[in-house]
C-alpha cells in the first residue's frame, strides 16, 4: 500500500477511536507571542535592574561626599559687620563679602517676580529640577557640541553657590540635581528664595539683593522701582558682563530683557513695561565703605580684631554701635580741609606739580586714588589737567570734567594758565558745584604736603565724637590723631600751672615777666618769650592767657619739674618725660588723643574719662557680645580744676585765642606753637565737648613764619565747635 494511503488509514482509525485532533493554527500563534513577551519582559527587567543599579551606583559615587542638608539649616552666610554712629546711622563696615542678610518680606514683590521671570519661571511649581529645561539644554548641548545652554533652577543655583564648585562637569551637575531635590524636600519656597536672595553674587564684591540695592541705588531693596529691580535681577547671569558700571549698554539691554520676561509672564502691564524700558539706569552708587570716617573706622577695626579675632569681625555680621557722631565727623572733615586750604593760600603758589606724562604714564589710563569717592559739593579732590585754553582749564576728576576759570586761580598771582599748568599735571581742586549741576565748577587749591588732625570727645562719657587723622586717607593711612607724637609747645603749660595751683598759687598772684637765666644740670639756660618785649610784673592769669614763656619757667622751677611731670602723668600723658626745665615750654612729644583726654579733665571738675570708640557690640541676631565700660580717673581735685578754668577761659577772652569769642559760647583752651613754627596746636572745650587740632608737616619742616596755633589751628577748632555747640545754648561750666 502506498505511504499516503497508510497515513490516511491511520488517521481514519485515530479519528474513529477519538485519539486524534487536527492542529489549530491560532493556538500556536498565542503560545509564540507569550514566549516572545516573556523574553521581552525579562530583557526589560534586566535593563531596568542594570539602570537602577547604575543609577544607584552613580548616586553612591556622586553623593557620597555631598554636604548634609542639615548643614544648610544651620547655615549663616558671610555677612557684613556694620558700624553705627550715636544716632544709629550706618557709616562704615567690614566684610570679606559685602552682604546684608534680610528676610523674605524684605525682598519686594517686584524684585521677586523679576528674578523668577528671568531665572526660573516655574520656581513655584517644580521640585528642584525642571526636566523640560534640562532636556532642552541637553539637546542644545548635543546639537551645538557645547555646554553653553543653562538649565539651572534657582534651587540648583543655590546648591551650586553654597556647596559646589563652578566647574561645568557631569559630576557637578548630577550632584547639583541631588542637592536641589533634597533642598526642595527640606525647605519651603520662601526659605529657598530667601537663601538665594542673600547669597547670589551681583558684582563689585556685593552679595545678595539687599547689599546690591544699597550699592547700586543707595536704598534698601524694599524701595526698589521696577527698572531698578529688573537691573538687579539681570546681574546673576553675568555680574561682570552686565555690570552697569563697567558695561552700561549691555546692562541696559539685559535689564530690558528682564522687563520683557515679566511682561510675557503677565506680571506687569504693557504700559508699565514700556515706561520701565525707557527709564535710564538711574545708578546712585553708595560711597565707598568707610570713606566718611576712615581713620576712626580703622581704629575700630583694630579694637574689634583684638577683642573678637579677624575672622569674626570680617565674616560674622556684627553690629557695632560706636561713639561717632556722623554729622560732627562730616563737619570735622570739612574744617580740617578748609583750614589747610586757607594755610596753603597764605603762603602763595608753590607749583612743582607732579605730572602724569613726565612719570611715564598715559593720561587715558591714569586714575588717582581720590577718584573712588563720589563728587560732592565742598569736597577736595586731586585731578588731572586735560585741557588748557585762555581763561579756562579743564580738570579730569574720575569720569567727570571740572572747569576752572581765571578768577578761580587769581590767588596764585598768575593770569596765564599756560604758565601755571601743563597737560597731565596733578592739581588740587575744591568742588563748589551744587548737587545735580550739569557742569562741574571748582577753585584751584594747593597740596604742599601740610597735614592736619582733629579729635573731639564728650567730656562726661569719653565718647570719641569725631576723628580726622590727616588730609587724605587715600594717600596716607597714618593716623596723626592717634599715632603721631609731636612737640606740644605752649599747650603743655596747663600742666605747669596746675602743679603751681596745687601748691597754692592763685590766678591773681603776680609774677615777673623779665629777663632771667636759669642754672640747670646742662648749664645756664636763658629763655625768651615769643614776643621780643617783656611785660614786667603781671598776674598768673595774664601770663597764662598771653602764653608768656618766662613766667611758666619760673613756676616750673618753683614747684620742681618732678611735680610738673607727675601732674602730666596724672592727666594721662604716658610718655617718659625727662626732668629738664625746657620741658615746661613743651619740648616733650605727645599724641593728640592724649592731649584731648588731658584737657577734658578741666571742664569735668578734674575727672578724666579715657577716650573710647565703642559703646556696645552685638551679633547679627542682636545678642550682646560686649559693652564698653568707661575708664575714669581723677587728674586733679575739683577746686584746682575750677581754678584752672579761670585761666583757660581767659585765653579765649583776652589771650592768644581771643578770636574764639566770636562763638558766643562758654569755651576755654590753650594754643601751642613749637620752635621754628614746626607744630601748631589748639586744645579747647565747651562744657560738654573737648576738641584738639594739630597742624604740621610729617617731615617736621616749618609751617612758615608766624604760623602759630592761634593762626593755623584755632580757625579749624572754631569751625568744628560752632557745629558742636548747636542746641546747647544754655550750658555752663561747673560752678558758674
Amino acid at each position: 500500500m502506498p505511504l499516503t494511503e497508510d497515513l490516511k488509514a491511520t488517521q481514519s482509525r485515530e479519528i474513529s477511536s477519538g485519539g486524534f485532533r487536527p492542529p489549530r493554527r491560532g493556538r500556536v500563534r498565542i503560545h509564540g507571542r507569550r514566549k516572545v513577551a516573556g523574553g521581552v519582559a525579562l530583557l526589560f527587567l534586566v535593563v531596568l535592574a542594570a539602570a537602577t543599579g547604575a543609577l544607584a551606583g552613580l548616586t553612591l559615587v556622586y553623593s557620597v561626599d555631598l554636604p548634609q542638608i542639615a548643614d544648610l539649616e544651620r547655615y549663616r552666610p558671610l555677612a557684613t559687620t556694620d558700624l553705627y554712629d550715636v544716632r544709629g546711622r550706618l557709616f562704615g563696615s567690614f566684610a570679606m563679602e559685602r552682604r546684608s542678610v534680610v528676610q523674605y518680606d524684605d525682598f519686594p514683590p517686584v524684585l521677586r517676580q523679576a528674578v523668577i521671570s528671568i531665572e526660573d519661571k516655574n520656581f513655584e511649581s517644580h521640585w528642584g529640577v525642571n526636566l523640560f529645561r534640562v532636556l532642552g539644554a541637553a539637546y542644545h548641548d548635543l546639537t551645538s557640541h557645547g555646554r553653553s545652554q543653562g538649565a539651572s533652577t534657582l534651587t540648583m543655583q543655590l546648591a551650586r553657590n553654597l556647596f559646589l564648585t563652578p566647574n561645568r562637569t557631569f559630576r557637578r551637575k548630577l550632584q547639583e540635581v541631588f542637592l536641589s531635590i533634597q533642598i526642595e524636600h527640606t525647605f519651603t519656597k520662601q526659605q529657598i528664595f530667601t537663601l538665594y536672595g542673600n547669597q547670589i553674587y551681583l558684582g563689585h564684591g556685593v552679595y545678595g539683593f539687599e547689599a546690591g540695592a544699597n550699592y547700586y541705588f543707595s536704598k534698601p531693596a524694599r524701595e526698589l522701582t521696577l527698572p531698578e529691580a529688573a537691573l538687579l535681577a539681570g546681574l546673576p547671569k553675568g555680574p561682570v558682563a552686565y555690570s552697569p558700571i563697567l558695561n552700561p549698554e549691555r546692562a541696559f539691554r539685559r535689564r530690558n530683557t528682564v522687563i520683557n520676561a515679566m511682561l510675557e509672564d503677565g506680571a506687569i502691564t504693557a504700559a508699565q513695561a514700556n515706561e520701565a524700558k525707557g527709564a535710564p539706569l538711574g545708578l546712585h552708587l553708595a560711597p565707598p565703605p568707610n570713606s566718611v570716617a576712615p581713620w576712626f573706622v580703622e581704629e575700630v577695626r583694630r579694637e574689634l580684631e583684638r577683642q573678637f579675632g579677624t575672622e569674626t569681625v570680617h565674616e560674622a555680621g556684627l553690629r557695632v554701635y560706636t561713639t561717632l557722631d556722623l554729622a560732627l565727623q562730616q563737619t570735622a572733615n570739612r574744617a580740617v580741609l578748609d583750614g589747610l586750604a586757607a594755610y596753603e593760600r597764605r603762603h602763595g603758589w608753590r607749583g612743582h606739580l607732579l605730572n602724569v606724562l613726565a612719570g611715564g604714564e598715559s593720561m587715558e589710563s591714569f586714575r588717582h586714588p581720590d577718584w573712588s569717592l563720589p563728587i560732592t559739593q565742598g569736597a577736595y579732590f586731586h585731578g588731572m589737567v586735560v585741557g588748557i585754553l585762555e581763561g579756562r582749564v579743564t580738570v579730569k576728576v574720575g569720569d567727570a570734567r571740572l572747569g576752572l576759570l581765571a578768577e578761580d586761580w587769581t590767588w596764585t598771582g598768575e593770569k596765564d594758565p599756560a604758565k601755571l599748568f601743563r597737560l597731565g599735571d596733578i592739581v588740587y581742586v575744591h568742588v563748589d558745584s551744587p548737587p545735580g549741576a550739569p557742569v562741574l565748577h571748582g577753585t584751584l587749591e594747593q597740596d604742599s604736603g601740610a597735614q592736619g588732625a582733629l579729635m573731639a570727645v564728650d567730656n562726661g562719657t569719653g565718647d570719641v565724637l569725631a576723628m580726622v587723622g590727616g588730609r587724605d586717607f587715600n594717600l596716607s593711612q597714618f593716623n596723626r590723631a592717634m599715632q603721631a607724637e609731636r612737640q606740644t609747645g605752649s599747650s603743655f603749660k596747663p600742666f605747669v600751672y596746675t602743679a603751681a595751683i596745687e601748691n597754692g598759687a592763685r590766678p591773681e598772684e603776680m609774677i615777673a615777666d623779665t629777663p632771667v637765666t636759669f642754672q640747670t644740670a646742662g648749664g645756664a639756660y636763658t629763655p625768651h618769650d615769643y614776643e621780643p618785649s617783656y611785660l614786667g610784673n603781671i598776674t598768673l592769669e595774664k601770663a597764662f592767657a598771653d602764653s608768656r614763656n618766662i613766667p611758666a619757667l619760673r613756676l616750673a622751677e618753683r614747684v620742681g619739674m618732678k611735680k610738673v611731670i607727675d601732674v602730666a602723668h596724672r592727666f594721662g600723658i604716658t610718655r617718659d618725660i625727662p626732668p629738664y626745665l625746657p620741658v615746661a615750654l613743651g619740648s616733650v612729644e605727645v599724641t593728640l588723643v592724649q592731649q584731648v583726654a588731658a584737657y577734658s579733665s578741666f571742664p569735668n571738675d578734674g575727672v578724666r574719662v579715657t577716650p573710647h570708640l565703642l559703646r556696645r557690640v552685638t551679633s547679627a541676631d542682636g545678642m550682646p557680645l560686649s559693652e564698653d565700660q568707661a575708664e575714669v580717673n581723677e587728674s586733679t581735685d575739683a577746686k584746682t580744676a575750677r581754678t584752672m578754668m579761670v585761666l583757660l577761659q581767659e585765653v579765649t577772652q583776652s589771650g592768644t585765642a581771643s578770636a574764639a569769642r566770636a562763638l558766643n559760647h562758654p569755651v576755654g583752651g590753650k594754643t601751642g606753637t613749637t620752635s621754628d613754627f614746626t607744630d601748631a596746636w589748639f586744645l579747647g572745650f565747651s562744657p560738654s565737648v573737648t576738641c584738639g587740632v594739630w597742624m604740621g608737616y610729617d617731615t617736621r619742616q616749618s609751617l612758615g613764619d608766624k604760623e602759630t596755633g592761634a593762626r593755623a589751628a584755632l580757625p579749624i577748632w572754631m569751625e568744628f565747635m560752632q557745629a558742636a555747640d548747636v542746641g546747647k545754648e544754655g550750658e555752663r561750666f561747673p560752678g558758674k
